[in-house]
This record gives structure tokens, C-alpha cells and sequence, in this order.
């Protein structure tokens, strides 16, 4: 049931926003040029990995050396007022399609955690990653690392129709409000280590 739900909404996501899909392509394409789009790898239903798909934020500039300078100082303003609008999490609509993403759930991390995580962390893969979940509606970027993965497993043991759609009515407040998009004193948010629990 949830995964055909997803389906028809994104499919009708897609159509309704197809303007704004393609005119921020557009702008991405002319500010920050190739690729539009921004993928990497992260781990889905029961950790198999997958590329999300977002809009480009950042530019490619690096350093004497070869290496990609800070987030701070590669995000562009252009940038800052797509991940404030969350208008770079819109091609996602298409993981969402291909069954690898749901419009709600646990946010997909980085691979390079899953070495980190104890089992009850882990947990969060027990259901498909979404473009959204309990943790963003309650505090996102602006809460701890620990206090996401509880969130997260709570939606795990929790998860229904209604709690999802109550998850996507807070999304789109706050997405109106524009709260929590950083952490503070970050240009994006701080990595995850054991320490940062």
C-alpha cells in the first residue's frame, strides 16, 4: 500500500512541479554548470546501497593540491537559497519512483557511517529511506546526531498512514518556515562520528 502511494504522489509530484524542475535545472545548468545534478551513493532498504538524486548546491572549485575546498566556502548563495526553499531534495521524487526512496522515512546517510552505527541505530534501515521522516519534523540539522537515530527508530516501531501523513504536513510547514536547514556554526551539518553522539 505505502509503496503505491508513493508512486502515484511522486508520478503527480513530478507533473505539478515540472516547472520548477526544469527552471531550476535551468539556473543550476548557468550558475554552477555540469552536472545539474548531484549524486551519491547511500544505503536504502536494509542498507543496499543507491545514488540519490539532488539539484548541485555547491561548486567544484578545489585547492592547490587537488582537493574540494570546505562545504562553506563551495556552497553559493544560489545554493543556500535552494537547500533553504529544500528545492535541491526535488529530483528525488525520482528515487522515490524507482522504489528506492519513500516520501517518508528514515533520511539515507552516508555509507561511510554504517560501520558506526550500533544495532539499535542500524535499525533505521529496517524500513526504505525517505525524502523526508520524524527526525526532519522535529528538529533536523538542529538537533544531535543521537537524538535523529532515536527519532529514527521510533518511526521504525511506529510507522503507519497517519503518522506519514502528519510527517508530510509538518514537512510542508516547515519547508514555509524555512527552521533547522543548518546546524549552527555549519555550512551544512557536522559529520558523524561516535563522538558527535
Amino acid at each position: 500500500m505505502k509503496r503505491t502511494l508513493d508512486f502515484i504522489a511522486a508520478c503527480c509530484l513530478i507533473i505539478i512541479l515540472s516547472p520548477v524542475l526544469l527552471l531550476t535545472a535551468i539556473l543550476v545548468r548557468a550558475k554552477l554548470g555540469s552536472p545539474v545534478l548531484f549524486k551519491q551513493e547511500r544505503p536504502g532498504l536494509h542498507a543496499k546501497p543507491f545514488y540519490i538524486l539532488k539539484f548541485r548546491t555547491m561548486t567544484t572549485e578545489t585547492d592547490t593540491a587537488g582537493s574540494p575546498l570546505s562545504d562553506e566556502q563551495r556552497l553559493t548563495n544560489f545554493g543556500k537559497i535552494m537547500r533553504k526553499l529544500s528545492i535541491d531534495e526535488l529530483p528525488q521524487l525520482m528515487n522515490v519512483l524507482k522504489g528506492e526512496l519513500s516520501l517518508v522515512g528514515p533520511r539515507p546517510l552516508l555509507m561511510d557511517y554504517l560501520p558506526l552505527y550500533t544495532a539499535e541505530q542500524n535499525r533505521r534501515h529496517q524500513v526504505r529511506p525517505g525524502i523526508t521522516g520524524w527526525a526532519q519534523v522535529n528538529g533536523r540539522n538542529a538537533i544531535s546526531w543521537q537524538q535523529k537515530f532515536e527519532l529514527d527508530v521510533w518511526y521504525v516501531d511506529n510507522q503507519s498512514f497517519w503518522l506519514d501523513l502528519k510527517i508530510l504536513w509538518l514537512t510542508a510547514k516547515k519547508v514555509i518556515k524555512t527552521e533547522n536547514i543548518n546546524q549552527q556554526g555549519q555550512a551544512t551539518v557536522e559529520p558523524f562520528t561516535r563522538k558527535t553522539l
